[in-house]
């Protein structure tokens, strides 16, 4: 895949097998994990297979999660964009916007900023019909990301014994 989507602060570009390291930084934090089932990773090899999964993403599906990368520092925020999702949602499959930052970087917009240009990129550049997400009901900063940029609450469901929101969006230039 050879996408790079810009904003004021961050490029977002396809992950590669050289952001092992980073992913294991971010995803090893239990902090990071408290609403994502609170399973953080223990070693490399599965921040290197969970890489696998998203340059899998971008051959199956032409789409994938991006990391986000800092411009004025160069640093590896986290990951942000969009999946084909078939997980989740065990009766449907639908794209998903999703966002993990590592922690020193939360509290700063920049979860907010990556997933406002994913959805642009979703919308006019894919064409993508819908957009959906989701988040832990407890998990009130992402709740309220979704809801800043545009997503409409759409109900509630259960995932792994969490509650779950669920948003959606259709696209505008459709």
């Amino acid at each position: 895949m050879n996408l790079k989507l810009e904003t004021k602060r961050l490029y977002l570009r396809p992950i590669n097998e050289e952001d092992d390291q980073n992913f294991f930084e971010m995803d090893s934090n239990p902090k990071v994990h408290i609403f994502l089932g609170n399973n953080p990773v223990t070693s490399i090899e599965q921040s290197r297979e969970k890489i696998k999964g998203v340059l899998q993403q971008y051959k199956d599906y032409g789409v994938g999660r991006l990391a986000m990368i800092k411009k004025d520092t160069g640093e590896f925020v986290g990951w942000s964009g969009l999946k084909f999702e078939r997980e989740l949602r065990k009766e449907f499959d639908y794209y998903d916007l999703g966002y993990r930052l590592n922690e020193k970087f939360w509290g700063k917009g920049f979860a907010t900023e990556a997933a406002k240009a994913s959805l642009e990129y979703g919308f006019k550049d894919l064409k993508l019909k819908e957009i959906c997400a989701a988040a832990d009901v407890n998990h009130t900063v992402s709740n309220k990301i979704l809801k800043n940029i545009g997503l409409n609450p759409s109900g509630t469901f259960s995932y792994q014994g969490d509650l779950c929101n669920w948003y959606t969006l259709q696209n505008p230039n459709l």
